[in-house]
């Protein structure tokens, strides 16, 4: 294969999939953890309770997302990755337009209106990532793919920075829902210039079985593949899920008057938009990708044990671990190509689209897990325990994983 200049390197780099990709990716955080950042204000400003309806909540629109990462996966596999980008922010911003008229609601039952408008807004936010991520890996050429979904999920995941601020700035949590959704619509607009991957139009008239999700099921090697898959992501919404959105609850064992959660996700994706665009260097400098996963996941441990057990007695530490934690769990990116290239193109969309949200969906498991090793053990002493878990999945996984690096990904399953 001849070598691409530079100019044709960033041409590639900078081309009209990656741009609208990371756009979309960027409202997709955004209103993915606008809830997290305003669960205590707006659940106080409704009369409800931020702990135990926050919780409940918060497990609807994640298991909105498992939902949803199957639907749009095998919607993306059947009818083009285009069709996925529009389908699902039309439904998304819809759902957060609506979330910032529920102030006007009717008061009774307004918690499950709540988890409704999250639920389905966990639905549409589930298709954004997996098709963005495949659409640019089947355009790019096999050695600019690491750097090219790390530039999407880079400066994506900034939109939980911007969250926050908009949170800050805009005056009302129910202003900053409407923000995220206007956003999303236009954002809609923009997508008219997108064109469909040229591997998948390849595949798309042909009469091989496309989105066949439970495929993944029906053979030993494609199963323990797509699990293991999953297992590498875990560790990032185990620092997300528990170390950032229940900050609040850490604070009393750490001796720190309070802490915010929205400002813990805020400073964690400040480390995960760095960690994520350096993942892709690190992938390509290393012709890995399991190994730049692996330094990530084995940096992230180490802040993660230093966090629960090194005396972080002020907002401040707690905070620049959150920054810790989110540079090594920016491999997001790395672990969603990853998917992206285990498997064919007949399901590679399904694979890529359901992978990150099956990680988003075990996250009401890890909090339950978390909730009820409370009740024997210290809030640290719990994080501790489901954390041994879950990093030790991650490390077998991706450890036992086969390499991904420079695979052609013209092939079906």
């Amino acid at each position: 294969m001849q070598e691409l200049s530079l100019s044709s390197k960033l041409k590639y780099i900078f081309s009209i999939p990656v741009i609208i990709s990371a756009l979309g990716y960027f409202v997709d955080i955004y209103d993915l953890l606008l809830f997290g950042i305003v669960r205590i204000p707006s659940l106080k400003a409704l009369g409800l309770n931020p702990d135990a309806d926050g919780t409940f909540i918060l497990n609807c629109q994640m298991v909105g997302l498992l939902l949803g990462g199957v639907f749009w996966g095998i919607f993306g596999d059947k009818k083009g990755r285009l069709s996925v980008l529009f389908g699902s922010i039309l439904v998304y911003s819809l759902a957060n337009i609506a979330c910032g008229f529920l102030p006007y609601f009717p008061k009774e039952h307004l918690v499950y209106q709540y988890a409704g408008l999250r639920f389905v807004a966990g639905i549409g936010l589930a298709g954004e990532l997996g098709a963005g991520i495949t659409l640019v890996s089947e355009s790019l050429p096999k050695n600019l793919r690491a750097i090219g979904t790390s530039v999407v999920a880079g400066f994506g995941l900034m939109g939980a920075v911007v969250a926050q601020l908009t949170v800050e700035l805009a005056g009302g949590w129910n202003i900053s829902y409407i923000i995220g959704g206007v956003m999303g619509i236009l954002l809609l607009l923009l997508r008219i210039s997108v064109s469909e991957s040229g591997i998948y139009k390849n595949m798309e008239h042909s009469s091989i079985d496309k989105g066949n999700f439970l495929s993944f099921f029906m053979n030993k090697d494609r199963l323990i593949r797509y699990l293991k898959c999953i297992a590498v992501g875990l560790p990032t919404w185990y620092c997300i899920g528990i170390l950032a959105v229940l900050a609040n609850q850490f604070a009393p064992e750490f001796g720190i008057k309070d802490l915010n959660p929205g400002k813990a996700i805020m400073w964690a994706y400040v480390g995960i938009s760095v960690g994520d665009l350096s993942s892709g260097f690190i992938s390509h400098i290393l012709k890995s990708r399991k190994m730049a996963i692996f330094y990530m996941l084995v940096f992230t441990l180490i802040g993660v044990g230093i966090k629960l057990f090194g005396n972080t007695n002020t907002e401040t530490k707690y905070y620049l671990f959150c920054v810790w934690l989110g540079l090594g769990t920016g491999y997001w990116a790395m672990f969603v190509t990853l998917a992206a290239e285990q498997f064919g193109t007949n399901i590679r969309n399904t694979a890529t689209t359901t992978v990150p949200n099956m990680v988003r969906g075990l996250v009401p498991v890890m909090i339950l897990a978390f909730d009820f090793l409370k009740g024997h053990l210290s809030v640290i002493g719990s994080a501790a325990v489901v954390g041994t878990i879950v990093f030790g999945l991650a490390f077998y996984s991706c450890l036992t994983i086969s390499e991904t690096h420079d695979r052609d990904l013209e092939f079906t399953e």
